[in-house]
């Protein structure tokens, strides 16, 4: 059940920049909470869907969210970010944070938006840091808004791809960090409905909290893709040995799933930052250098086990892609591992016949060029020697396998994510490798 909206007399003006995976999340979040909130997004396309009651991004549950915003009249949308901080009491920035060519996190647009806002905040504001920003980022924004009345505060988002809404609305803990307690104290307050522990810090350790919870999702999910790479080669079944340590409590179930290896929005560029800041402040950091390079690795080792399936060179090989995006149950592809995988595939000479549920194969899209979109899976098998399984879509496990049996070439399955029953498609008839499976 979703947390209570606040109660009127803890009604807060607050604006957010940036209607993105972070930004949009956030500003439903607070509106249900009870908040009166203005969404700024410039870019036309995105603001019209709003607008018009569309999502520009996948995430479950998120229309309902904003729609009920919408309707109780806590939400509202704009253009312009100086219109969106007339009156706010908070301003969340949740800009993009890309990364940069040495792996440092790119802050352009975060000082842009800043200075934008500056002249226009009202006084007394907190302007709230929510973009994944490294160390120092709260005293570069304090720095640029350039006024002594202006708190700025470090609030980092933790939201799961996916799950963001969920996420939301039953946090594990809040984490703001300010030198200024009280503004701390007051931006906790605004997810008090929550019931989330709340985290009061400095802005330095805020930020670092960040980075370090990625840096180590990340290292678990190395460590779980070469202890499957070890099953392999001594025949252990990955999944029952992973089963044995997630009943361990000091171990847990989450993120010991084997797969492609780890991608999207944050991990790749959250651990990078977070190498770039240890590096900066020479400190030799090489538990999460190995990590990186284990994830590199993985995704090598997943291109070679379909070379094996196609007798041991893709060059010339029809081959079926499922999933693009970097995790089930959103669009994104950014630093997507299985997006890469089918690009390392295409450069190695096969045709790449490839589907996504989130993909319109009808549509241009500038990083599948050298891939051949199609509208369904059964048309992604049609003469493929292999059918990669990239991505976790549920659906995958439920389609005829009767029929992508006959479309294929030969019955060749490499599942990168262990979705699929080995002993039921073997029983139909495909030659099937999983990860640390046998």
């Amino acid at each position: 059940m979703s947390p209570p909206a606040n109660d009127h007399t803890n009604r807060q003006a607050v604006a957010v920049i940036g209607a993105g995976y972070v930004g949009l999340p956030t500003a439903a979040t607070l509106a249900h909470f009870g908040h009166h909130v203005v969404l700024a997004e410039r870019e036309q396309s995105k603001l019209a869907a709003l607008r018009a009651g569309r999502m520009p991004i996948v995430e479950a549950g998120l229309d309902e969210l904003v729609a009920g915003g919408v309707a109780a009249g806590n939400l509202h949308f704009t253009d312009s970010a100086v219109d969106a901080v007339a009156g706010a009491a908070f301003v969340f920035l949740c800009v993009p944070t890309p990364q940069s060519a040495d792996g440092s996190a790119d802050l352009s647009y975060v000082e842009s938006a800043a200075k934008e806002i500056a002249s226009s905040l009202e006084p007394g504001a907190i302007v709230v840091n929510k973009s994944t920003v490294p160390v120092g980022s709260a005293n570069m924004v304090e720095q640029v808004i350039g006024r002594p009345d202006i708190s700025v505060v470090s609030n980092p988002e933790f939201l799961r791809e996916g799950t963001a809404v969920l996420d939301s609305l039953n946090p594990d803990r809040i984490v703001v960090g300010a030198d200024d307690a009280r503004a701390a104290a007051k931006v906790g307050e605004l997810f008090s409905s929550t019931r989330a522990p709340l985290i009061v810090t400095d802005a330095t350790t805020s930020e670092t909290i960040k980075y370090a919870s990625n840096a180590f999702l990340a290292t678990k999910l190395s460590f779980v893709n070469a202890l499957a790479g070890l099953c392999e080669e001594v025949g252990a079944d990955a999944r029952d040995v992973l089963l044995g340590l997630g009943y361990d409590k000091r171990i847990g179930f989450e993120f010991l799933r084997p797969g492609p290896g780890w991608g999207g929005s944050c991990l790749p560029k959250d651990t990078r930052a977070l190498l770039h800041i240890a590096s900066e402040a020479g400190y030799d950091f090489s538990l999460l250098a190995g990590a990186i390079a284990s994830n590199d690795e993985q995704l090598s080792r997943v291109a070679a086990k379909v070379e094996t399936a196609c007798g041991g060179s893709a060059d010339g090989a029809t081959i079926a892609v499922w999933g693009l995006t970097f995790k089930a149950n959103t669009d994104d592809r950014r630093d997507s591992p299985s997006l890469q995988i089918a690009h390392r595939l295409a450069d190695l000479g096969a045709t790449v016949q490839a589907f996504d549920p989130t993909v319109d194969a009808e549509t241009d899209v500038p990083d599948l060029h050298d891939l051949q979109l199609q509208a369904d899976p059964y048309a992604a098998v049609a003469g493929a020697r292999v059918l990669v399984v990239l991505t976790e879509w549920d659906e995958f496990r439920w389609l005829d396998f009767s029929r992508v049996l006959a479309a294929m070439a030969e019955p060749n399955i490499v599942d990168a994510r262990n979705l699929l029953d080995p002993a039921a498609v073997r029983r139909m008839g495909f030659s099937y490798t999983g990860i640390g499976r046998q």
